[in-house]
């Protein structure tokens, strides 16, 4: 075993356990991770001494905070965009056989889990949540979008919350995410260590989870419901900021707050989150996947996801100057091209 690997890959006991293993980059996903995980998998399906999968990422900060984005921005940008598309493709197709995967598939997760983090973990069968899960999808105030899955699962969350969140990239945690399904269980932190080997000896999953299981709490999200739905289930992401200023008008600070923080998203990116959550309710998971890839295909095209990652992850100066800047002047074909499809070049499924 290379304690140096970016990802381990190792057998235990009953379990076929994934540990991301770049602890100083958040457990950020590299191309090398997405193959290796996926080699994993597929050899741990067809071994009948492995009848579980365990994820769970290196240090306490996070599960896996994402994709290596600045890489890929610097790819974008520097005319390497085959070799770009490469990690999105096979990231997406990872994200398909963990979906579809024979085997339990179980992620342990006691940090930040966001982006590509989301990809491995909410399409699998169990989601356990300790005491430092913190989820978001936060694309939009990056230029970017909702994707690994997101477009699939965002939609079938209750009510508008999945709209909500793709729209505002808001944080959630553990008692949010119980309540949304975004996690199966939750867990304190100091039982995640004795709940990894009691799955790794065999014990039955859901024994070992119910036995590990502790109540997170209210889930702060819950009194603000009737707003989210009322508010998010506009027929445009203009609309809902309408209904957000009016909530805003009548008292609510949630809504008020809500309305500001979207006012700094690209809007460019929150129309096509818009439309990835209004369509992707109608659509199976490998359609989703294939959706996606059409809009990551094109994102390079604009300029706001170079300009986001300029102002939130490299200058740090939160200052965007997005393109175009208000939500009036996005063009409704300009969204639509990000659906079309690519022809030869569109996602293999299968």
């Amino acid at each position: 075993m290379d304690e140096n690997a970016e990802v381990i890959c190792e057998k235990q006991g009953q379990a076929g356990v994934l540990t991301l293993n770049r602890p100083r980059a958040l457990n950020a996903l590299t191309l090398t991770m997405v193959r290796e995980m996926r080699q994993a998998l597929e050899t741990w399906a067809k071994d009948p001494q492995i009848t579980r999968v365990i994820v769970q990422g290196a240090g306490e900060k996070a599960f896996c905070a994402g994709g290596d984005i600045r890489r890929l921005t610097d790819l974008l940008q520097a005319g390497e965009r085959d070799e770009a598309l490469a990690f999105w493709r096979e990231e997406y197709q990872l994200n398909i056989l963990i979906k579809r995967y024979p085997k339990p598939y179980i992620s342990l997760i006691d940090g930040i889990v966001m982006g590509g983090g989301v990809g491995i973990s909410l399409h699998g069968s169990y989601r356990v949540a300790a005491e430092r899960y913190l989820f978001a999808m936060p694309e939009v105030g990056i230029g970017f979008f909702p994707d690994v899955g997101a477009t699939y699962a965002l939609p079938r969350l209750p009510g508008q919350t999945g709209m909500y969140l793709a729209l505002t990239g808001e944080r959630v945690k553990r008692a949010d995410a119980v309540m949304l399904g975004l996690a199966t269980h939750s867990v304190a932190s100091e039982v995640i260590e004795s709940l990894r080997q009691t799955l790794i000896a065999g014990e039955p999953i859901n024994e070992a989870l119910a036995k590990a299981a502790s109540d997170p709490g209210p889930a702060p999200l819950s009194e603000h419901r009737a707003v989210i739905d009322s508010c998010f289930s506009a027929e445009s992401v203009a609309t809902v900021l309408q209904r957000l200023d009016e909530a805003a008008g009548k008292g609510s600070e949630f809504a008020a707050r809500t309305a500001a923080g979207m006012r700094t998203k690209s809007p460019t990116s929150m129309c096509i989150a818009f439309e990835q959550v209004r369509r992707g309710a109608s659509l199976d998971f490998e359609e989703a996947m294939k959706t996606e890839f059409r809009i990551v295909s094109r994102i390079g095209e604009g300029k706001d996801f170079f300009e986001g990652v300029r102002a939130v992850l490299i200058n740090k100066d939160n200052q965007p100057r997005w393109e175009p800047a208000s939500l009036d002047a996005v063009k409704r074909e300009a969204i639509d091209h990000h659906f079309a499809s690519l022809g030869p070049h569109e996602l293999e499924t299968a």
